[in-house]
């Protein structure tokens, strides 16, 4: 029952929605199936099956709400949970922001369910992680991740009568492999829609290389360097700016897309024409949910187009109350990649550099110039007159990813690359950086 179509979807909510006495009531089902295998020192560890649903329901009287949860399905359960919801709204304080809910509205069916996917059995797992442990045993290494695909669907339904579904499937793997003297190791991820992508072969390879390469690193001097970002590395930076898109963090002085003296950057050249960053729902490397939370249609928009704020994301609320058009939040986030080849071409173009494999342990300093510290890990490499000439000992940075993307010398072509520490997928090139500040050495391996 996890995994209903969009007509067994409305069907339920339409039920849940006749037991409402409140003013306005929007209901969320959301469901979800899959499994993973989990493997450490070469074997496997555990594996399981995940099929879950559950139900919420807000009810509105007037600007107060109150919301319940469920996963029971027979109708006794369903009229509890919204007498349960209606309790709470009554008991709660008026939310001055409270927005009425959307009438019906027309969206998109989204390109993010593969078939393929869905079908994944424990034994297609098996086979994936048995391909990686092989590649980890011929490298004299041990190897350690996590494989998960899952298939899951929401659907919206409220009493002003929009109705909204989305179904898409996903596929995530992530390996670690360290030698046995825990003096090198590397790293991989992917994501992927589509199971059929990922290679869980070469993705390992590239992480043995990683960590036999390693093995010897050396300790070099901190401080500014030309670097070299692999996609991971700088998905990992990029993040924590992808959620300032908002203009009301900016225009209250929040974000570093407020403006000194107050408003925000919208129209200001905030970073290198090279930069251009967008969204869109119907990306076929990336594809995302056709409508937002607040029941709004999503398409493509660019947010910094040529270095400049194009746009930023206006909730319904802080847009009436600036008198502009809202705008939602994106379901996806792409940085568009540029010519400048791969990562060895950017290699063999670079006089003396850093190669960076990964970012990890990122925390915020300053929220206004969005400085944020960290360290490296997984391979990090020195280069001299076009080459790698050796591995060195890690470092911890202090760098502004807005600074960064100021900095940029070359872009190659963008990448499906994931974040492990919120498990979102984006598009993102490698990318050259000048002048990227490390500011310690670290001896963590």
């Amino acid at each position: 029952m996890a995994i209903l179509n969009k007509e067994e979807a409305k069907k339920l909510l339409e039920k849940v929605l006749k037991y409402s006495k409140a003013d306005e009531c929007e209901v969320t089902l959301n469901g979800s199936e899959g499994g993973n295998i989990r493997y450490a020192r070469n074997a496997a560890s555990t594996s399981g099956d995940i099929s879950t649903m559950t139900l919420s329901v807000n009810s509105i009287f007037g600007k107060k709400s109150g919301t319940a949860n469920i996963n029971e399905f027979d109708d006794a359960a369903l009229e509890r949970v919204v007498r349960r919801a209606e309790e709470l709204a009554q008991l709660a304080p008026e939310n001055p922001e409270r927005m009425p809910l959307l009438g019906p509205t027309t969206f998109k069916d989204g390109i993010g369910y593969d078939e393929k996917t869905a079908a994944a059995t424990p034994a297609t797992r098996a086979e994936l992680v048995a391909k990686s442990i092989a590649v980890a045993k011929e490298a004299k290494l041990e190897a350690a991740g996590f494989l998960e695909n899952t298939t899951s669907f929401t659907a919206v339904l409220n009493s002003k009568g929009l109705y909204a579904y989305d179904k898409n499937t996903d596929v995530t793997f992530s390996v670690t492999t360290r030698n046995a003297e825990g003096t090198g190791s590397g790293y991989a991820a992917r994501g992927f829609n589509d199971i059929s992508k990922l290679d869980t072969f070469t993705a390992t390879k590239i992480a043995a290389q990683k960590a036999n390469g390693s093995a010897t690193a050396k300790a070099i001097e901190p401080g500014k360097y030309t670097v070299i970002l692999e996609p991971v590395a700088a998905t990992y930076m990029l993040e924590n700016m992808f959620r300032g898109f908002d203009a009301r963090t900016a225009d209250e002085g929040r974000s570093f897309m407020s403006k000194p003296g107050g408003g925000n950057r919208l129209g200001e050249q905030l970073m290198d024409e090279k930069v251009t960053i967008y969204s869109d729902p119907f990306n076929t490397e990336l594809p995302g949910s056709t409508w937002s939370r607040e029941g709004q249609p999503l398409e493509r928009i660019n947010w910094i187009e040529k270095g400049i704020v194009k746009n930023l994301s206006y909730s319904r609320y802080w847009a009436e109350k600036k008198g502009v058009q809202p705008i939602p939040f994106p379901s996806n986030i792409i940085m568009q990649g540029g010519d400048g080849g791969t990562v060895e071409d950017m290699i063999k173009s670079t006089e003396r550099g850093i190669l960076v494999s990964r970012l990890w342990y990122i925390r915020l300093v300053d929220a206004q110039t969005l400085l944020l510290t960290g360290l490296t890990r997984d391979g990090t490499f020195y280069i001299e007159n076009g080459k790698i000439k050796h591995p060195v000992k890690n470092f911890r940075f202090n760098e502004s990813p807005v600074i960064m993307l100021n900095n940029v010398e070359a872009l190659g072509k963008a990448e499906r690359s994931i974040s492990v520490e919120s498990y979102r997928s984006y598009l993102i090139p490698p990318m050259k950086i000048k002048d990227f500040t490390f500011s310690s050495l670290s001896d963590a391996v």
